[in-house]
């Protein structure tokens, strides 16, 4: 089954995968250093005036850049497997 652009769909479906797969743990993990660290569940309506703005931007920051960076990683890792088992599966 191939795209529009005559290229495979197995990297497309692979790397989203992988990146779900990592954003969900990462986002998990994430919450529960979080509650370690402060004793408090990570705020879940960030534009809440009961939430404080330093805590708000704290998980914000906290939850953007982690869950990005693992996405990142997850996705270029299995890229790079996929590459090396089917080499011809991302030349496109």
């Amino acid at each position: 089954m191939a795209k529009k652009d005559g290229g495979e769909v197995a990297p497309v479906l692979l790397g989203f995968v992988a990146g779900f797969a990592a954003e969900f743990v990462m986002r998990k993990a994430l919450t529960f250093a979080w509650t370690r660290a402060t004793g408090e569940e990570p705020p879940t309506d960030l534009e809440s005036p009961d939430v404080s703005l330093g805590r708000a931007l704290g998980w914000a920051v906290v939850a953007g850049v982690g869950v990005e960076v693992a996405r990142v990683l997850a996705v270029r890792t299995a890229r790079k497997g996929l590459h090396r088992t089917a080499p011809e599966a991302l030349e496109a």
